[in-house]
Order: structure tokens, then C-alpha cells, then sequence
């Protein structure tokens, strides 16, 4: 007896009837939903177990945050704004760190009167990364070459008000005065002669404290007190000698930051030269001690040492905010070769990390001139980059206009800054706060742009009291002459013979044209004496001549108009504004005729061999040798380099 579902035998391909009449499941089509049925019940567990898994770590990654990306993160957005993939990536910049300004103090040396008075002042000394991303703290004017040689000095004083450095530290202010040591007769009367006993007891009684009035101007501690000492101890030799306190009208407000407020990542390269710990290697990089002492602690387990070798490479990923510098990552090279990284996590804690994109400043950190190099990154032009950073430092608009006249003729301000190119410079400052003032001055420049470094030291000529920088070696770092007295000029017309645009034949043209729009200003190429100053029949219309040293000469035709003072005898500063552009005398439109003349014979200004600026020599090279080697001193430079001679 067969049952009420009766399963009848097919034949071919199709599947079997059942007794009621209908066909059997086909076996791929129960393969199918079974494939997708489990499909997505996968994926329904997969969203099950991430909403758990988001749940429980409150949207908290576990992972290292790479050193670029953390930069970019702000913490309280971080904890409440969901992240997008590839949103927090960011390129890599150079951060300014605190470490890279110094405040010093230095004892100098200022005359007054028939005095010298050495005291203790505060002075600033910077190194500046000029392609770091520094904030200008004001305003500072537009590149415009006229501006740059014509911006205007103070004039130089008798006495600098700084000073010359001292050499020596003093602990408060000394008057120093030197007379002449009397070698004929003198006026005072001779005492007579004192016992070696006589003299003991005067130096007992009266040698403990010298005093002038009441003010207190030496003591004896170059006399050991037990020389003369003896059982009774009658003789206080410290007495007498107390600290007096005045109080001043002074109000103390906090230091203002002038460090950018904005959150920058840097790579910080440390080269190992000789055997060191970790610690010792950052605090010599101006890493507060417990920041070295915490990453060591991180490190040498995975280096499996406290030290580091001579030729090891070690790289510091800062995060910079102000005045902070937060440690995020580091790395050991030996070498080339990557040895160990570690980063900070989610919860501030160091963990092994991957090895960072390589930098060429890894490969370079032995060279010189190595420095951090940004990735992907637009950097501003020298001029730029120059007045952000040392506005950035503290340093005065009128400071830094000066560092740019004085490197004018060796750097090229409209080209674009390297991450190699830096800026030293020392200068005295107010106070601690290392802010410079209108009475600062600028004592030292060192300054880097690709393989060209110039360095340069104020320095006052004990002959005639000018105030001037020099190179190592003495020589004005100025141009003797400068080529165009017409900075923003276009030039028109060469020296040579020509078809005169007026008289319509050749004609000698014994100067350089140079157009540009009427009243725009001329400068002098030179320091001077005017010789001419007024209208010329010639058909030069209003002509200026003015005498620079060694026979040089410069020409200055169809002015608009001369600027007020200058007249015959007259003393001029090179860059000073002379007279405006205009087209007097035969001239057929605004322009600048403008000759040079040596020994009498006009000679063409583009291409004569120009002499180069004042050296000094004799007694004034030998004082300026001294004020150099201390400065190079006290801010440890090294010796500059020495070319054999024959």
C-alpha cells in the first residue's frame, strides 16, 4: 500500500512528481537560498557586533594616531565629531621650537664721558628656520626694492647705547677710569716708609671696606681673612658688607607669547656625533629633562640600551602649540637603517609604531646645513619668510628692514625660501621677555640661504665713530656702489653710441637710462659729498653729482625736482633719497640719465669693476678682531674658516 504522497519515477533531466501532483524542490534552486540566507545573515552580524563594539569604546580608536595626523586633530572635536576616512591626513611642516631663542645676560662695556661703565644687559639670541610656518605678530610692508635700499638708518650716535661686549661677567654695574700713570714729578706728598708690622695693622683697622661716602665701592676679598686672624678675633674682615634693596616704581605684567598659538607638527633631527644617553642627547637639544627621562624610558628596552652610538640618527616628532612642544613620536636610525618607533596612542601612552615615510634630513642630519624638510608643502618667498620669522621672535620692523638692506646684495629676496635657509641673529633686548625695542641693536648676523652663508658684526671705527657690520675678515658687508639708482626702474637705453632720439644722429651715450614713472624716487648708489647740485645748461636739466671716495663719481640728470638738502657739501648715505625721476633738459619722457664717472673719465656703469665696501685696518681691524672673537665666544660659534696663504 503506498502512502497519499506518492513520489512517480521521471524520466530525463526533470525532477520527480509527488503523488498529489506537484514537482519535487530542484536541488540548485534550495543551493541558492540557502546561499543567501546565509550571506545576509553575516552581514546582520557583522552590523550587530560593530554597534557593540563602537558602543563599548565610546568611538575611541586603539591604534597609534600617525604623528602627521595628529596635528591636524583638535581634541574636543576629536571626541565628539565622527572622522571621515582620509580627513585627517595632512602634510608635514616645520615647527618653531622654544628652544630656538635664548635670553642671555651679557656684561658690556659703554664709555661715558672720561668713564667706561661695564653692566649686565639682557640680550636675545634667535635661530630662526625661516620655512617654518611663523605668525607675524603686525603688519609688515610689501616687497618693493626702492624701500630696501632706501630705508632710512638711525643716525649713528658718538657711543652706541649698547656697547661693547665686556668679556668678563660683572655682578652690578662698575665705573672704570684710567689715567695716566705719573712718570715725571708728581704732586703728591711722598709718606714715609712703613713696616712690614705697620703695615699688617692698617690692613686690620682699615682695609676690611673701602667706602666713598656712604656708598660701599670695593672689598678686600682678595685678602685671606686668616692672614691676618689671631685668637681674640677682634678683626671682622665681613664687616660692613650688606646688600641694600630700593624699591622701584615697576609694575610686573605676565610675558606675552610670541610664538604662533596654531598647532604644527615638526620632525625634530637629532645626529648623534659620539656616544651619548638619550637623555643627554634631548636635553642638549633644549628638551625639558622629564621629557627625556619619559621617552628613554620608552625606548631603551626596544633598543636594549640607555645609549646611543656615535653615528646613530635620533628622530623626534613634536607637536607645537605656543610655548608647548608635545613629544608624539619618535624614532632610532642607525644610520639609514630604521631601528625602532614609537608613538603615542589614544590614551597619551608610547607603543610600538611603524617605521615614519622617510626624509632626506634622516639621510642628511651629519651635513652642516641639514635641517627638518616639509613634504608637499608651498613655501613663501625670502622676503616673506624673512619678516614673518623674525617679527615672530620679537624682533622690530625697523630691525629686520636693516637685516634686509644688509643682505640685499647677496640674497635674492623674491626667490622662493629653501628648508634649509635659516637666520641667526643676536640683539640686545629690554628684558627677560626677549622683545626688542627701539633702542635695541642688532650685534650679529648669521644668516644661511642655500650654500651661500653670510655672516656679519656691528662694529664701531674707533677713528671717525662710524657705526657699521662687517665680515669676519673686516670688510663692509655694503656694496661700495650700488649699479641702479633707480630700483624699481625699467631699463631703457645702454652706454655705447647710439642714434640720438633728439638730434637725430649717432652720438656718444655716456650713461645708462633707466624709465620710470615722473616722481618716483631716486636714491644715491654710494656714501658721498655733493659736488653738484642744481641746473645744468648742457641739457642734463636738473643734474646732481656726487664724490665718493677713490675717484668714483655718480650722475644723477633730468630730475623732476632735487630733494631738500642736498646742496654742495652736502653728506649723503647710500640709498638716501636724492631727487625724483622727470624729464628736464633734453629728454623726450620721464627717465633717469645716469653716468659714472672714475678719475674724471665716464665709463659704463653696468659693467666697471666696482671696488668693494670700506675695509678696516690697522689698529681698528685689530679692536674689531677682539669685539668679533668675543662674540664669537660667548655665543660658541665656531672659528671662521682660514684660506693658507703663500
Amino acid at each position: 500500500m503506498m502512502t497519499e504522497k506518492m513520489m512517480i519515477r521521471s524520466f530525463g533531466n526533470e525532477p520527480p512528481l509527488l503523488a498529489d501532483g506537484r514537482r519535487a524542490p530542484d536541488r540548485r534552486e534550495v543551493s541558492l537560498r540557502w546561499l543567501s540566507g546565509t550571506f545576509l545573515t553575516g552581514i546582520t552580524s557583522s552590523v550587530l557586533m560593530g554597534v557593540a563594539l563602537f558602543a563599548a569604546l565610546d568611538g575611541r580608536q586603539q591604534l597609534a594616531i600617525p604623528a602627521e595626523a595628529y596635528a591636524n586633530i583638535n581634541a574636543e572635536a576629536h571626541a565628539d565629531t565622527d572622522v571621515t576616512r582620509g580627513s585627517r591626513l595632512i602634510a608635514s611642516a616645520i615647527a618653531a621650537k622654544p628652544s630656538d631663542r635664548k635670553i642671555m645676560e651679557v656684561s658690556t662695556v659703554v664709555h661715558e664721558g672720561d668713564k667706561e661703565v661695564v653692566r649686565r644687559q639682557p640680550f636675545a639670541r634667535v635661530k630662526m628656520t625661516l620655512a617654518a610656518n611663523h605668525v607675524a605678530t603686525e603688519d609688515y610692508p610689501s616687497f618693493n626694492p626702492l624701500t630696501i635700499f632706501s630705508a632710512d638708518e638711525p643716525d649713528a650716535q658718538p657711543n652706541v647705547r649698547t656697547g661693547q661686549i665686556y668679556g668678563s661677567d660683572v655682578e652690578s654695574e662698575v665705573s672704570l677710569k684710567t689715567v695716566a700713570y705719573p712718570t715725571a714729578k708728581s704732586d703728591l706728598q711722598v709718606a714715609a716708609g712703613m713696616t712690614l708690622d705697620e703695615i699688617e695693622e692698617n690692613v686690620r683697622s682699615n682695609g676690611s671696606v673701602l667706602t666713598d661716602g656712604a656708598a660701599q665701592v670695593a672689598a678686600l676679598y682678595y685678602v685671606d681673612p686668616r692672614r691676618f686672624s689671631n685668637d681674640d678675633n677682634d678683626v671682622d674682615l665681613t664687616a660692613g658688607l650688606t646688600a641694600r634693596v630700593l624699591e622701584q616704581n615697576m609694575t610686573v605684567s605676565a610675558p606675552e607669547s610670541i610664538t604662533p598659538q596654531t598647532e604644527e607638527f615638526a620632525d625634530d633631527i637629532i645626529p648623534v656625533r659620539q656616544e651619548t644617553s638619550i637623555i643627554k642627547a634631548m636635553t642638549e637639544s633644549g628638551y625639558p629633562e622629564p621629557q627625556a627621562k619619559g621617552l628613554s624610558a620608552y625606548l631603551s628596552p626596544m633598543i636594549g640600551s640607555d645609549d646611543l652610538s656615535k653615528g646613530d640618527v635620533l628622530r623626534i616628532g613634536i607637536l607645537q602649540r605656543g610655548e608647548q612642544a608635545k613629544i608624539i613620536r619618535a624614532s632610532v636610525y642607525r644610520g639609514t637603517r630604521h631601528l625602532v618607533t614609537v608613538a603615542l596612542d589614544d590614551h597619551d601612552r608610547f607603543v610600538a609604531g611603524h617605521e615614519p615615510p622617510q626624509i632626506d634630513a634622516v639621510t642628511t642630519a651629519f651635513d652642516d646645513n641639514s635641517t627638518s624638510i616639509p613634504s608637499n608643502q608651498n613655501l613663501p618667498r625670502v622676503y616673506d619668510g624673512i619678516y614673518r620669522a623674525a617679527l615672530s621672535y620679537g624682533m622690530t620692523k625697523d630691525m629686520t628692514a636693516l637685516i634686509i638692506k644688509l643682505l640685499a646684495s647677496s640674497v635674492d629676496f623674491q626667490a622662493e625660501l629653501r628648508p634649509s635657509d635659516t637666520l641667526e641673529a643676536f640683539f640686545s633686548v629690554a628684558d627677560s621677555s626677549g622683545l626688542a625695542t627701539a633702542d635695541s641693536e642688532l650685534l650679529y648676523v648669521n644668516a644661511r640661504f642655500g650654500d651661500t652663508q653670510t655672516r656679519f658684526y656691528r662694529f664701531q671705527d674707533p677713528e671717525d665713530g662710524s657705526i657699521d657690520y662687517f665680515d669676519q675678515d673686516g670688510k663692509s658687508i655694503r656694496q661700495f656702489l650700488l649699479r641702479n639708482p633707480v630700483p624699481n626702474g625699467i631699463f631703457k637705453s645702454g652706454f655705447g653710441m647710439r642714434r640720438h632720439p633728439i638730434l637725430g644722429f649717432a652720438r656718444m651715450h655716456t650713461g645708462v637710462d633707466w624709465a620710470a614713472p615722473r616722481g618716483t624716487a631716486i636714491i644715491a648708489v654710494g656714501n658721498g659729498t655733493v659736488e653738484k647740485a642744481g641746473w645744468d645748461s648742457g641739457g642734463y636739466g636738473n643734474q646732481t653729482i656726487v664724490r665718493h671716495a677713490n675717484g668714483y663719481e655718480s650722475s644723477y640728470n633730468h630730475q623732476s625736482a632735487i630733494a631738500k638738502g642736498i646742496i654742495p657739501g652736502a653728506k649723503v648715505r647710500q640709498g638716501q633719497v636724492i631727487g625724483w625721476v622727470g624729464t628736464t633738459g633734453e629728454s623726450t619722457g620721464p627717465h633717469l640719465h645716469y653716468e659714472m664717472i672714475v678719475n674724471g673719465t665716464k665709463v659704463d656703469p653696468l659693467r666697471v669693476r666696482l671696488p668693494g665696501g670700506k675695509s678696516l685696518k690697522g689698529e681698528a681691524l685689530a679692536k674689531f678682531e677682539d669685539e668679533r672673537q668675543r662674540i664669537d665666544t660667548l655665543l660658541g660659534n665656531q672659528p671662521p674658516p682660514q684660506v693658507a696663504s703663500k
